[in-house]
């Protein structure tokens, strides 16, 4: 459905340890850096974070989050051990299996530096 996601940051370089950390955890090469932005290249889409190009500061989306797909819970706990470890914080309930009208999920959000909700997401 997505091409891409790209979210903004204040600070590249931290941004980019932040991202190479949790996304490390899923297989995901580090970044590229291509001036005011980096990107990583998954086969099935693309992150990418940036510096706004209008010069403003970076915030957050207020309701908005973004999902990781993990093949195992522990990948999940793994990639929310290397976000807290790289800057994020813990955002909601601790990692775990949670119930709704879409069966089971196990999730585990956190807030990157700048603030954006990220989750990582197993289908149980």
């Amino acid at each position: 459905m997505f091409s891409h996601i790209m979210i903004g940051t204040n600070d590249l370089t931290k941004a980019k340890s932040f991202y190479d950390a949790v996304l490390g955890t899923l297989g995901v090469a580090p970044a590229h850096v291509d001036g005011h932005r980096i990107f990583y290249m998954t086969p099935t889409g693309v992150f990418s974070v940036s510096l706004p190009i209008n010069g403003e500061p970076a915030t957050y989306s207020n309701g908005g989050t973004i999902g990781f797909a993990c093949t195992t819970p522990e990948q999940a706990d793994a990639w929310h051990a290397a976000g807290v470890a790289n800057g994020g914080t813990t955002c909601e309930d601790a990692p775990g299996v949670r119930e709704g009208a879409q069966g089971k999920l196990y999730l585990a959000y956190l807030r990157d530096p700048d603030g954006n909700k990220i989750c990582a997401l197993k289908r149980m």
